[in-house]
C-alpha cells in the first residue's frame, strides 16, 4: 500500500483542526446520527498504546438517572473546589463558570484504562506502568479530533471523585478511571478556550528547556 502525501493544503487544514479544538461546557440536545460515536470511537483506537496493549475501555451512560447522578456529584464537587478558593475575585469569576455538560449533551463516555490488560504481554512497561494510562489518554486525543472534523465538540469533566464514579458505573476491577466526557454539537464554535475568553486563564507561552 502506498502512503499518502499530506500536501501543504492538508497540514494548513491540521493546523485549523489543532487552533479549533475546544474543550466545550454549552451543548445543545440534537442528537448524534447514528452510528456517528461508533465512528469516533473506532478512531480513537487507531492510538497509539504502549507494547500494543490497547488498554482503553469505553463506558457509554444512556440511562437518564445514571446521567442525573453524575451531573449532581460533579456539581457537589464543584461546590467543594470552590471552598478552597481565597481570592474573593478569583472565587467569583469560579462561580460564574459553567463547569460541565452532563445533562445537556447527548453522549456522555467514561475512559477507563485497564491496569493489566492481557494484549502486549507487558512489554514496555514493567518500569513505568503508568504508561498504560497515558496510552489511554492519546486514544482520548485521537477521540477528540475525530469529533471535531465532524462537528463533534467534547467537554473533560474532571471535577470528580474517581471512586464514586467507578462505583456508579459498575466496572470491572482494576479498570481505573481517567475521563468522563461530554459529547455533541456545541452551542457556539470558538478558537479560543472558554477559559481564556471568560479571563480565567490565557494560553500560556511555549516553554522549551535545553540541555
Amino acid at each position: 500500500m502506498t502512503a499518502p502525501v499530506f500536501d501543504a493544503a492538508f497540514r494548513d487544514q491540521f493546523d485549523a483542526l489543532l487552533r479549533w479544538r475546544r474543550d466545550v461546557r454549552h451543548f445543545r440536545r440534537d442528537a448524534l446520527p447514528a452510528g456517528e460515536l461508533d465512528t469516533i470511537l473506532d478512531a480513537a483506537r487507531l492510538a497509539p498504546s504502549v507494547g500494543n496493549s490497547q488498554p482503553w475501555r469505553f463506558v457509554r451512560c444512556r440511562s437518564d438517572d445514571l446521567r442525573e447522578q453524575l451531573a449532581a456529584h460533579v456539581d457537589q464537587q464543584s461546590t467543594v473546589a470552590a471552598t478552597a478558593i481565597t481570592d474573593l475575585e478569583r472565587s467569583a469569576s469560579y462561580a460564574k463558570l459553567k463547569l460541565h455538560g452532563l445533562r445537556e449533551a447527548p453522549e456522555i463516555v467514561a475512559v477507563f484504562s485497564d491496569d493489566d490488560p492481557a494484549a502486549g504481554y507487558g512489554l514496555g512497561r514493567a518500569t513505568m506502568p503508568e504508561t498504560l494510562r497515558y496510552s489511554t489518554v492519546l486514544a482520548i486525543d485521537h477521540l477528540w479530533l475525530a469529533a471535531r472534523v465532524r462537528g463533534v465538540a467534547v467537554g473533560w469533566v474532571s471535577i470528580l471523585d474517581p471512586a464514586y464514579v467507578t462505583a456508579l458505573l459498575d466496572v470491572p476491577a482494576g479498570w481505573s478511571l481517567v475521563a468522563l466526557l461530554c459529547l455533541g454539537y456545541p452551542e457556539r464554535d470558538a478558537d479560543t478556550p472558554e477559559l481564556e475568553r471568560r479571563g480565567w486563564q490565557a494560553r500560556q507561552p511555549l516553554n522549551i528547556l535545553t540541555r
